[in-house]
């Protein structure tokens, strides 16, 4: 089966993304691994689906699978990279639309700067919406690893977050916790790992090892729930500029029970055919 894709990214978060719009395409997990593989085939962080809605309202369904072939929720950097393709490739001449997503309905704008802004929706706390085991609520958590215990805030943006503050983004071990946390028991849809080191009230860099692709440049999500969870700790203050290693997003949350809006770029970076 041959197969159209294009390659995109989001500030170093990169994507293939298929039109199964207008295409008749069904992938298994054993296929997406293979394109997904960056030396055996054309390697991104996500494989995204475009799809038609299956609920009335929406204008596409998105579907986001992981390197590793599992299929999550959401991913904010593919939600900007979405709402291009559709619009490069005439799908739309629509600048915002109505996007089906497995955690709900999300609207990506895509603005005149050439800039997305995504409304990703309201962060949820409750441990049973992340998930995550604990005896009671809490702003933060104690969280034990092999070799130490740490403070972690938990946040779900469409898919699970735990969140931790750190001297340097530079010497934090996020290749050693980042496993450690996202296969965590306590987790039991594994989690996403953010190290948030805070430089103002309005600034701060972060990276993230994400559930199903290890580290990555960039994470969308994870930006949002970063900066959602230093506003909540009285630690920033909106807009919250999060400096990641692929570039830099823009991050909006007025506090509890008001969405989250993301701004931040989306670029093509080249098309092509593969063979599955």
């Amino acid at each position: 089966m041959e197969i159209k894709f294009t390659k995109m990214q989001g500030i170093g978060n990169d994507f293939v993304i298929i039109d199964a719009y207008t295409q008749n395409i069904s992938l298994n997990a054993n296929q997406i691994r293979k394109i997904a593989d960056r030396h055996f085939g054309i390697g991104c962080d996500q494989l995204l689906l475009v799809e038609k809605p299956t609920v009335s309202g929406a204008d596409f369904r998105y579907r986001i699978f992981n390197a590793d072939g599992g299929e999550v929720q959401q991913c904010g950097n593919g939600a900007r990279c979405f709402v291009r393709f559709v619009h490069d490739t005439g799908l739309t001449e629509a600048n915002e639309i109505s996007v089906e997503t497995a955690s709900g309905i999300i609207k990506p704008k895509l603005e005149d700067s050439g800039l997305v802004t995504v409304d990703m929706g309201i962060p949820q706390f409750e441990p049973d919406d992340i998930p995550f085991i604990t005896e009671k609520y809490q702003t933060t958590y104690h969280l034990q690893l092999n070799n130490k215990t740490i403070e972690i805030s938990v946040v779900s943006m469409g898919n699970p977050h735990a969140v931790q503050i750190v001297d340097s983004i530079e010497t934090a071990p996020v290749g050693v916790e980042g496993p450690e946390i996202e296969n965590h028991p306590r987790f039991p849809e594994r989690v996403n790992a953010g190290f948030m080191q805070i430089i103002s009230p309005h600034k701060i860099r972060l990276r993230v090892y994400e559930r199903g692709s290890g580290e990555t440049l960039a994470c969308g999500t994870g930006a949002c729930a970063a900066a959602v969870s230093g506003i909540r700790l009285g630690l920033l203050k909106t807009p919250v500029t999060v400096s990641a290693r692929g570039g830099e997003l823009t991050i909006y949350w007025d506090g509890l029970n008001n969405p989250v809006l993301m701004t931040g770029p989306a670029e093509t970076v080249f098309q092509g055919v593969i063979s599955v």
